[in-house]
């Protein structure tokens, strides 16, 4: 067998817990009770079969990425997770304060956020995307460097 990626040994450790946990279905109904099967359906899931062609297995991991992103795997199901990035909410957004979040609450502080806008509109100077990222620095915002300058904007209002 060929060195796997580690898009497949994500797989493959997703499908192993699955079969550890009683959750892993065969084709024709019921549980996989054989250690044995189960590797065989990991490794074909993660496309790498030694008794698939490239293009299937490339097929079949394709296929199997795209069911973990819709959240149709059994451990997604069991979990309530809509997808693979979640971690215990139903999404992983920034406004869920999932994978990206900045900060717990983005309503931090609505009222001075209003008063500081129209201050610094009032006098008819806007803050540069250099302002912006030395205010971020000082704050400590982490990712300040690759943000654009609408980003530095939400991440310090």
């Amino acid at each position: 067998m060929a060195k796997t990626s580690p898009k497949q040994r994500k797989t493959v450790g997703r499908v192993m817990h699955e079969y550890e946990h009683g959750e892993l279905k065969r084709s024709r109904g019921g549980k996989v009770r054989s250690r044995r099967q189960a590797v065989a359906i990991a490794l074909r899931e993660a496309g790498a079969s030694k008794y698939e062609s490239k293009q299937e297995n490339k097929r079949n991991l394709r296929k199997t990425k795209s069911k973990e992103s819709h959240g149709d795997t059994a451990q997604q199901e069991r979990e309530g997770k809509s997808h693979v990035g979640a971690r215990g909410r139903k999404e992983s957004s920034p406004a869920m304060g999932g994978r990206g979040a900045r900060h717990a609450s983005s309503r931090r502080s609505s009222a001075s956020h209003g008063r500081r806008r129209s201050a610094s509109h009032s006098r008819g100077h806007e803050e540069t995307r250099a302002e912006l990222y030395e205010e971020a620095k000082r704050r400590h915002i982490p990712g300040r460097s690759k943000m654009s300058k609408r980003q530095l904007e939400n991440a310090l209002h």
